[in-house]
């Protein structure tokens, strides 16, 4: 019990860090926000925030570590006669529809683009970010097909997956930007899905589809 109260207040205490740094960052900027800053104003020592935090950036990015992996966690419980890529589009979908926080589909999502728009640290970090999830989704296409280390289709389909991913994200950051109300960006970006699965072959759109045990 108490192991797990004092993970508990790990989380939190982390939880905290983050959040105050958000908000820092939103109203001041990226690179006008020191790490002693954040340490005052979340009333812990600097060195506290660097062992929760081992870089400023990762202050930004907090919950990277779950997009890291989506794609790769949609893959593999996509549904028996799916497709990599038709699992990916069908979640897509899903978070589009429901107008989700998670893709950007929320009010003051243009305050956190335009932090990153004006750091180049972190415009680095998010390119960092997305080949993680590259790698990630290579290494599982791999291995839910059973192909060969020196096979170039995993890393060409986590490539052609991950394009989908990215133009999602760039439409609904473009369009939040410009100060559109999430409804009506989400009703846009299903119209937008229809057009990429049409940009598909079909070899990406039936690669590494789940069989029945």
């Amino acid at each position: 019990m108490a192991e797990g109260l004092r993970e508990r207040k790990k989380r939190q205490t982390r939880q905290y860090i983050s959040d105050v740094a958000t908000g820092l960052f939103l109203e001041r900027g990226f690179e006008a926000v020191t790490v002693a800053e954040i340490a005052e104003a979340a009333n812990v020592s600097v060195n506290t925030v660097y062992n929760y935090f081992p870089a400023k950036e990762d202050l930004f990015f907090d919950r990277s570590a779950g997009v890291a992996d989506r794609l790769a966690r949609w893959v593999r419980g996509r549904d028996v006669g799916e497709s990599a890529a038709r699992a990916v589009l069908r979640e897509l979908r899903s978070e589009v529809e429901a107008v989700s926080p998670r893709i950007g589909l929320m009010t003051g999502y243009d305050r956190f683009m335009r932090v990153i728009h004006e750091a180049p640290a972190l415009r680095s970090r998010l390119w960092s970010l997305q080949q993680e999830t590259h790698d990630i989704l290579e290494a599982t296409l791999r291995e839910e097909t059973g192909a060969a280390d020196g096979d170039p289709l995993p890393d060409l389909m986590a490539g052609q997956i991950c394009w989908v991913h990215q133009a999602v994200f760039v439409a609904i950051g473009r369009e939040m930007v410009a100060g559109r109300k999430p409804a009506e960006v989400s009703r846009e970006v299903l119209v937008l899905l229809d057009d990429i699965e049409d940009l598909l072959s079909e070899k990406v759109l039936n690669y590494a589809v789940r069989e029945a045990v």
